[in-house]
């Protein structure tokens, strides 16, 4: 009996510790001055087409954005604002603006078959107007591990040697554009096509977890 009561708590602790560190990464979030990790990693986007990060940059170099189509900090909800996934069109213009390339990362393999699939991808662009961006498929989150992404959004910036300039957050406030006070994406591409220091080059990124499996 008591063998059975044992087992039954280590089975619901077990239980407990996965809810409560589901989409936790043991690496450490890639330092500002690293360079991209896994660039030849080949993604899946919805056109259809594969693509990787060597590819997806321009010029003076490459933003990389982790989203989702469920995470209420993206998509908005009651309580979370209208979503940033609304000012992603914007930020690819800014980021066209400053010649560097722009690709959306969905690393959520634990909910594939809950709205992160690629079918759901591809629904969500075609709904959001996201055709002009790039939108990959992280299979098993391994580009996400690599960078030690954590947030859906979470943003990374790299500059033509594809070395981090900028990581954290698109801006300060996830209640809605109007409700912004610092432009920190959109300052930093600015910056670093115009050959200025990025400051600040780290920002804390507010979001949900990334949903690993």
């Amino acid at each position: 009996m008591k063998k059975t009561i044992g087992l039954g708590l280590a089975a619901l602790t077990g239980a407990l510790f996965m809810a409560f560190n589901e989409g936790a990464v043991s690496e450490e979030t890639l330092a500002i001055g690293a360079a991209a990790p896994k660039a030849d990693l080949k993604m899946e986007l919805t056109t259809g087409k594969t693509i990787s990060l060597q590819d997806a940059k321009k010029n003076n170099g490459l933003l990389v954005v982790f989203s989702c189509n469920t995470c209420p900090f993206v998509i908005g909800a009651e309580g979370y604002g209208t979503g940033w996934e609304g000012r992603y069109v914007d930020v690819q213009k800014a980021a066209e603006k400053a010649g560097v390339g722009m690709v959306l990362v969905n690393s959520n393999e634990a909910k594939r078959e809950k709205g992160d699939g690629m079918a759901d991808m591809k629904q969500r662009a075609k709904e959001k107007g996201f055709e002009s961006i790039m939108y990959a498929l992280d299979k098993n989150s391994e580009l996400a591990n690599a960078f030690g992404a954590r947030t859906t959004p979470h943003v990374f910036l790299f500059d033509k040697n594809m070395k981090l300039v900028y990581r954290g957050a698109i801006d300060d406030s996830n209640e809605g554009p109007e409700k912004v006070t610092k432009h920190y994406l959109k300052d930093a591409l600015n910056n670093l096509s115009t050959g200025k220091k990025i400051d600040p080059a780290e920002t804390k990124s507010v979001g949900c977890s990334i949903k690993r499996v």
